[in-house]
């Protein structure tokens, strides 16, 4: 029952990102190069976080009321590191068009988003739930002490969500960095803590778990938007119709004259 508890969770947890990352990274070097270094600068916002938690612990005595300060640090934290890759992979981006013969970078700004911020979500997802998937595996039942029984895949769910919306999040923050759009750098920030802060309802989780998916599924037509999707491209897609490609037929000025 453990491996069972284990496995599920795990494929709710990380199916998505799994197939994102095999479908659209996995085959490209350069967007694996841009995974690892916004994984990396993940990173290092959980240890400027983990400092921080730890001086305030140190010099501010109980833990439980400094856990909201805390959570909104390392969600600022985060934000911050994600503006340091946007500035980091611009300054890639313009280096790489000047080097390419044609002008343009080999990796546009907007798969770049979109790959850091799924190595943001990864990274973040994995962090979060894999003592939550090392306890699953068992030995133990959950919820014998009347405790919630949903709470492995409970914790799934969410970190489900929570890898999406690092994503989406990521596509929103680079386009509103490059049209300089405050509104989007707050609205991208503020669902962010507005996230982390639902978390603080746990184990109430009909209060958590359906206002984070609803904050999903927004985010994601926010940033379906953004990249330049549209209905017709969806429904292009699902019909599976490819449009014919226009053939130009070049005759030559010399012609063999007719046989008599």
């Amino acid at each position: 029952m453990g491996t069972a508890a284990f496995l599920g969770c795990a494929a709710i947890a990380f199916g998505p990102a799994a197939a994102l990352l095999l479908l659209t990274v996995a085959a490209e070097p350069l967007r694996v190069i841009v995974l690892v270094a916004g994984a990396f600068l993940w990173l290092l916002s959980l240890l400027a976080a983990s400092l921080l938690w730890f001086l305030s612990v140190q010099l501010g005595g109980p833990e439980e009321p400094l856990l909201p300060l805390g959570a909104a640090a390392a969600v600022l934290l985060q934000e911050l590191c994600r503006f340091a890759c946007f500035k980091l992979l611009k300054k890639a981006d313009e280096g790489l068009a000047t080097l390419s013969e044609d002008g343009q970078s080999p990796i546009p700004l907007r798969q770049a988003a979109y790959v850091s911020g799924l190595s943001f979500g990864i990274i973040s997802g994995l962090f979060s739930i894999t003592n939550t998937l090392a306890d699953s595996a068992g030995p133990g039942t959950v919820g014998i002490h009347g405790d919630s029984p949903y709470y492995f895949i409970t914790s799934a769910f969410l970190t489900m969500a929570l890898v999406l919306l690092h994503t989406f999040w990521g596509i929103i923050f680079f386009d509103a960095c490059e049209r300089r759009r405050a509104w989007g750098l707050g609205l991208v920030v503020g669902s962010h803590l507005l996230t982390s802060g639902l978390t603080f309802l746990n184990p109430w989780y009909e209060a958590t778990l359906g206002p984070i998916f609803i904050l999903t599924l927004c985010t994601g037509l926010w940033a379906f938007g953004t990249a330049g999707g549209s209905f017709h491209n969806v429904l292009k897609c699902l019909s599976c119709k490819q449009e014919p490609e226009g053939q130009v037929m070049l005759y030559s000025a010399l012609q063999v004259p007719p046989e008599e």
